[in-house]
């Protein structure tokens, strides 16, 4: 919807929500360059730690940082701002309208995830219904690249860049010293992050040899007997396995495997801060394949969200335009939206950001598609056409080979 007054003067607050990423402040940075200079805006407030610096007034002005310092900060990696795990509900939201409106606030951006593109639409629906002019937008950020109707969301190359990178060099270490390996990968509802993994296959014989998504119900016997095979034909088996992996109940192994599990605020079950999934797999491949097998496990955890060393340029790239989209629509006189990254191209690869209704993406997840999972152990080798882009450039391997 449009507003009828496009020069609309007062100030603007921008937050970082969810988890962080290495291409968050891009996008922060992108909503303050496309702010400013702008008539109607006169003060730029960074939220510190997002909703929760809100409601306490706690702000970071923006609006006079030099382009130079501007630039370094969207190139550091996590949350500029801070961040914030809060889930407002109703409540919360109309002390954060409270505030917006006792300060002039009429611009709001947040950047996060399906969670925060929430808060975004309860914010502004308050807003209408106090008839109070306010622009909210939407900036998509999340590793788990599960937000309908985008083609894939800014943090989410970065993320597969650094699991292809892990699994490229986790496949020689298996190559050097033969076993079975299993990495626990980020991903509770959505496996594009485990599937991204298969990047690291360059040779016939290359690892990931099997990936598992929570797209795909997990059967621990058939798990057992795909691992045997693996093992059985090459003497080694490197294993991609999302953290939420579930039966075909739908429940997830990680509540199968505590009495008392961990709950964020969101009410769900804390999957990443433990390495407990991977010790359970480790243990019950032991008792099938003997206990002189050697097997190993770990859990990537909160390393994939914000590693320096594998930033994808083309996630970076498009986290800033997201950004100033998002700016731009504003001062154009949209009064609300989610940016949505839209592939437009394959080859050559191009996209381009639409504006669509916060209620067309809060709350809801986009999967991986079916036809990239193959036999619920694995991930076709199309899936590789989807990626190239988004990531780049990895690391060629060259290996020695008896004869």
């Amino acid at each position: 919807m449009t507003s009828q007054n496009p020069l609309l003067k007062g100030n603007a607050i921008i937050g970082q929500s969810g988890g962080p990423t290495a291409v968050i402040n891009q996008s922060l940075v992108g909503v303050v360059e496309g702010l400013s200079g702008s008539p109607c805006i006169e003060k730029i407030f960074g939220a510190h730690h997002a909703v929760s610096g809100i409601i306490k007034n706690d702000f970071i002005e923006l609006q006079d940082i030099p382009h130079d310092r501007l630039d370094r900060i969207a190139k550091t990696p996590s949350a500029a701002l801070g961040s914030s795990r809060d889930k407002p509900d109703a409540e919360y939201c109309k002390k954060i309208f409270d505030v917006l409106a006792k300060r002039n606030v009429r611009y709001f951006f947040y950047i996060g995830g399906n969670d925060s593109s929430d808060t975004c639409r309860i914010v502004n629906e308050l807003a209408r219904k106090n008839k109070y002019d306010l622009r909210s937008f939407h900036v998509p950020k999340t590793i788990d690249n599960d937000l309908v109707n985008n083609d894939h969301t800014p943090g989410f190359a970065s993320a597969a860049k650094f699991v292809a990178h892990a699994f490229i060099g986790d496949n020689l270490d298996n190559r050097s010293l033969p076993g079975i390996k299993i990495n626990i990968i980020m991903g509770r509802h959505a496996g594009f992050l485990t599937a991204a993994s298969m990047l690291a296959r360059q040779h016939d014989d290359d690892g990931p040899h099997l990936i598992y998504v929570p797209e795909a119900a997990f059967d621990i016997d058939q798990f057992k007997a795909d691992v045997a095979e693996i093992y059985g034909r090459l003497g080694r088996c490197l294993i991609a396995v999302s953290e939420g992996i579930h039966n075909h109940e739908g429940t997830p192994i990680m509540t199968q495997l505590a009495a008392n599990v961990e709950k964020d605020a969101h009410g769900n079950v804390q999957l990443s801060g433990t390495g407990a999934l991977g010790d359970y797999l480790s243990e019950v491949l032991k008792e099938h394949l003997g206990t002189d097998t050697r097997i190993r496990a770990d859990t990537f955890g909160y390393l994939q969200r914000c590693f320096a060393g594998c930033v994808s340029q083309t996630d970076a790239h498009e986290a800033r335009l997201a950004g100033r989209k998002a700016a731009e629509l504003a001062l154009s006189g949209e009064r609300d939206g989610s940016i949505a990254i839209q592939r437009v191209s394959n080859n050559p690869y191009e996209v381009e950001y639409k504006r669509i209704e916060l209620t067309d993406v809060a709350a809801k997840t986009q999967t991986l598609d079916p036809k990239y999972i193959v036999h619920g152990n694995n991930i076709d080798p199309s899936f590789r056409d989807y990626l190239g882009p988004l990531v780049g450039e990895l690391p060629i391997v060259e290996l020695l080979r008896a004869r």
